[in-house]
């Protein structure tokens, strides 16, 4: 799974790691698009009006999606 991050106009694809896993517990089995809607509730903060973006955290974009494989 890769998560896609528009940072400075461009969009990048960035892998998932057991460190952004971190304090995440999975108590049943989830498939990949519930797994990024998990991520995206834990790895970003959601600014309304007028942004109305996921922006992540950690500062290295805006959070758009993920690519399931």
């Amino acid at each position: 799974m890769e998560l896609i991050i528009l940072t400075d106009e461009m969009y990048q694809l960035i892998p998932v790691t057991k460190q952004m896993m971190d304090g995440i517990v999975l108590k049943s089995k989830v498939n990949c698009f519930d797994l990024c809607d998990i991520l995206r509730m834990h790895l970003t903060t959601y600014y309304g009006d007028p942004m109305n973006a996921h922006v992540m955290n950690d500062g290295s974009g805006d959070f758009f999606g993920c690519i399931c494989k």
